[in-house]
């Protein structure tokens, strides 16, 4: 895709999202992905060396291999969102060879999915394309329903499948964090142990966050300042890769009222003044160590619209400092086809040169 397609995409936002500069925070205060990033980023830290080689695996496949950007094809919704909800669009997808196949056929780094998913793909598939094992899940037949991330499967079987890295998610906010978070603090440490890297889902999940002011309700939970502390949180628990929420508002330790949380003047009248959407983002990162740990925003669900909203996406992650995108159901609940020309369009916009980081 050529730079004039992309802004052709973006249509009256091009400017705006193209030619941004970071001015608060500035790129040459944040490590950027690159080619490099395993030896410039990774070899410093106390990663085992062949969590090094599964890192590099993943930065060394698919369409994006060799740029440092990663673009990831995940399907964990058949238990997330119910299999009905989200295959029912595009039923090919029950069948669990065709999640792999797309993510091969699209050029991705790597498919994160589920154990079944990967259980019974891996001997055909496992060295085709690089494995991610999503370990815990919300499931939604208990009633009534609640959201709750327990683990569905162990480091060891995400070993045994010869994946390179595992997922998880924790519900950040949640009554359940806490739990959350030692579990997957303890399993990110086995998987390290045995060679794989780690990422993290890091979703907000409490009902509290979402804001009634003037009969006007506002949804927090994709806020700049509330999401970048959850990317925060999650690095310190060793995530290699941090999955978040392209941010949609920010202020949300302010709405929540005095006695929630903490925050600074700078936060928001330096780090994120004006709230645009690729200095909103810029945040994130810099919570993510200022880019030690790759940024990965969600694509998002489907709708109308969806080449545009995911390449708009993919620029506001790129000239935030972001390491790439993760993007599902815009492309797995539609014709095989039409989804891997959206996964290509994403691609596209981080192997176009004259999209820079802000």
């Amino acid at each position: 895709m050529q730079y004039g397609k992309i802004e052709s995409l973006l249509g009256s936002e091009a400017e705006s999202l193209l030619t941004h500069e970071c001015k608060a925070v500035p790129k040459e205060m944040l490590t950027v992905p690159g080619a490099d990033f395993v030896d410039r980023v990774m070899a410093q830290t106390d990663r085992p060396i062949p969590v090094m080689r599964a890192m590099q695996t993943i930065l060394s496949h698919g369409r994006l291999a060799d740029t440092g950007y990663i673009s990831i094809l995940p399907v964990d919704q058949g238990i997330e969102h119910s299999a009905g909800a989200s295959f029912g669009p595009n039923p090919l997808y029950f069948d669990p060879e065709n999640i792999i196949k797309l993510a091969i056929e699209a050029g991705c780094n790597a498919v994160a999915t589920t154990l079944g998913v990967l259980g019974a793909t891996a001997r055909k598939y496992a060295h085709k394309i690089p494995f991610v094992l999503k370990l815990n899940h919300n499931e939604l037949l208990t009633y009534p329903n609640q959201f709750d991330q327990v683990l569905f499967a162990s480091v060891d079987q995400a070993y045994d499948l010869g994946a390179v890295a595992v997922g998880a998610t924790i519900y950040f906010g949640s009554p359940e964090s806490t739990r959350q978070i030692q579990e997957i603090s303890k399993a990110f440490r086995l998987a390290h142990e045995k060679g794989m890297a780690t990422i993290l889902w890091c979703y907000l999940r409490n009902s509290a966050f979402k804001v009634k002011k003037d009969d006007k309700v506002t949804d927090y939970h994709a806020s700049a300042d509330l999401t970048g502390q959850a990317n925060h949180l999650g690095v310190t628990i060793e995530a290699d890769i941090i999955k978040q929420k392209l941010p949609e508002n920010n202020g949300g330790y302010i709405a929540m009222g005095k006695g929630y949380g903490k925050t600074s003047k700078e936060m928001y009248d330096k780090l994120t003044a004006g709230n645009h959407p690729i200095d909103l983002a810029r945040y994130q990162v810099l919570n993510c160590y200022a880019g030690r740990a790759g940024l990965i925003n969600s694509g998002g669900a489907s709708g109308e619209n969806d080449i545009q909203q995911a390449v708009r996406t993919a620029v506001i992650n790129k000239r935030a400092g972001g390491m790439g995108l993760i993007l599902g159901r815009k492309a797995f609940q539609k014709p095989m086809n039409e989804g891997v020309e959206i996964i290509h369009a994403v691609q596209d916009v981080y192997l176009c040169k004259e999209v820079t980081i802000a």
